[in-house]
């Protein structure tokens, strides 16, 4: 398929929100030097996207490789559902053992059994499974929200050779952002949304009392919120530019009739937003279930509020400690299954985990903001039209907050 058409709202080239105001307030902690959730060791993501049909297709897939030997062992990992009216496969698994040993990939509402079996085919090849013989236990965990107003669903434009592409190419560059990978028809705040990533460094120490630092990151699939509700660093940025939008559209029937459809449909789905958080600090799955939570902190802050028909569904796991799995199956035991076995592991102390729940809800809402400052203005599904966040009013408006 071809690559869809998108323009830029305005002259201002599109850039992430530290470029764009770089005196804005994200936290107290630094960002790693990717700023992405690549900047995790070991964390490798792929983004692609699929456009064509004159248009009326745009969607994609976000494809994440938790750790180079994820198939052997497992990482530790947690769930946290802030509304759940939407679908990330496999966290039954992951709230029953603590454990994520599966590539995440997130796409549309529609594309989630391509996704799912995309990763089995992507598994029995990267393991060379013979014809007949799967010895092996896998649940995939795909992750979905709903680009129907941009993207015509159906299509089935996703298919399973996507996800094994995807997985096949994944790499540790900066993530891409904007209308990419799984986010490529997404909306977020009535703007044009889709992925954003960003990472923070906490100091600390290693489990022998030597300095050490440790990296939370996030990568955000956002298609949430009305456009009222939107805020930057505290400013209602949103309010603002709905009122400037409102008073134009009185001007002319097209643009107040499209407003209307837009708010028409957002009623009536309003989007979801799905968080991946990843850290190298040695969490147990408890304390990624509450690492996950904080997620919910960022995202209020950008004024979502957790709609009856979002999704907002968020995963964190951590690569401190590798789990073996896949230790037992029809032809190997390498484990007695009803003979305890201790593995070695290491674990944050919990009184000492703040900095890591701050970085999780600061790398978040940055997240969103760096998907809504890279994506451009979009045409899509029958005519429909989402336009990119206004950067150079947003600047103007921060200006006046004394926020540039």
């Amino acid at each position: 398929m071809s690559v869809s058409t998108t323009t830029t709202v305005n002259n201002m080239p599109r850039q992430r929100i530290r470029e764009l105001l770089p005196n804005l307030y994200l936290g107290d902690w630094k960002p790693g030097p990717l700023n992405s959730l690549t900047d995790v060791p070991g964390v490798r993501v792929h983004t692609q996207e699929i456009f064509g049909d004159n248009g009326n297709v745009n969607t994609g897939v976000t494809s994440i490789l938790p750790r180079e030997d994820w198939f052997y062992k497992a990482c530790y990992a947690g769930i946290f559902r802030f509304n759940g009216s939407g679908e990330m496969t496999g966290t039954h698994w992951i709230e029953e053992t603590g454990l994520l040993h599966s590539p995440v990939v997130i796409t549309n509402s529609f594309a989630v059994g391509a996704a799912y079996q995309g990763i089995y085919e992507y598994a029995m090849k990267s393991q060379n499974t013979p014809k007949g013989r799967v010895d092996w236990f896998l649940t995939p965990v795909v992750a979905e929200t709903f680009d129907g107003y941009l993207n015509d669903l159906t299509q089935f434009a996703v298919k399973p050779e996507h996800i094994v592409h995807g997985l096949e190419n994944v790499s540790n560059e900066r993530v891409r952002e904007g209308s990419v990978g799984g986010g490529a028809g997404m909306i977020c705040h009535y703007f044009k949304g889709g992925t954003g990533s960003s990472s923070r460094v906490v100091g600390g120490f290693d489990v022998k009392g030597e300095p050490k630092s440790y990296t939370v990151a996030a990568l955000v699939q956002a298609n949430y919120g009305k456009a009222h509700h939107l805020r930057i660093g505290g400013v209602p940025i949103g309010r603002i530019l709905a009122a400037e939008a409102a008073k134009a559209a009185e001007k002319d029937a097209e643009k107040k009739s499209a407003q209307e459809e837009l708010e028409r449909e957002k009623d009536r789905k309003d989007g979801s937003i799905i968080v991946i958080l990843a850290t190298d600090a040695p969490l147990h799955p408890t304390q990624l279930q509450r690492l996950a939570k904080r997620a919910t902190v960022g995202i209020a802050r950008v004024g979502g509020y957790g709609h009856n028909p979002s999704g907002d569904i968020f995963l964190a796991f951590s690569t401190g400690n590798g789990i073996p799995v896949q230790s037992i199956s029809m032809e190997r035991r390498s484990v007695d299954p009803f003979k305890p076995t201790p593995v070695a592991v290491e674990t944050v102390d919990d009184s000492s985990i703040n900095g890591l729940l701050e970085a999780a809800a600061d790398a978040t809402e940055e997240s969103i903001y760096n998907a809504l400052c890279m994506a451009e203005t979009m045409v899509g599904n029958q005519g429909h039209r989402i336009e990119g966040l206004p950067l150079d009013r947003v600047k103007e408006l921060m200006e006046k907050h004394a926020i540039v």
